[in-house]
């Protein structure tokens, strides 16, 4: 069941969420920033991981709205686990390149 209007805005700035936002999304510029030098849109690749190990809370914070508004995040709510949201914070970045 997906989140109501007024449910998806408190988890939008649910500081626990972002906390976990923030270590996905590190996690995943460790992993972008091991690629190989010919994968496509590499330097969009390392620019955003780089970006995210310089800020991580101000990238958490970019994301966490488009996060909480994926379809596995509006299905768990704050209760998502870690994998899931893995998953989520993911294919939101890559949903950027």
């Amino acid at each position: 069941m997906a989140l109501t209007l007024e449910e998806s805005a408190e988890l939008a700035s649910d500081i626990t969420l972002r906390g976990r936002i923030k270590m996905a999304a590190l996690k995943y510029a460790e992993y972008l920033l091991n690629q190989p030098t010919n994968t496509p849109a590499i330097n969009t690749m390392r620019k955003w991981a780089m970006d995210t190990q310089r800020s991580p809370d101000t990238r958490a914070q970019e994301l966490q709205p488009l996060v909480v508004m994926d379809t596995a995040v509006q299905d768990a709510g704050a209760e998502i686990t870690d994998p899931a949201l893995q998953g989520t914070v993911e294919t939101v970045v890559n949903d950027s390149f």
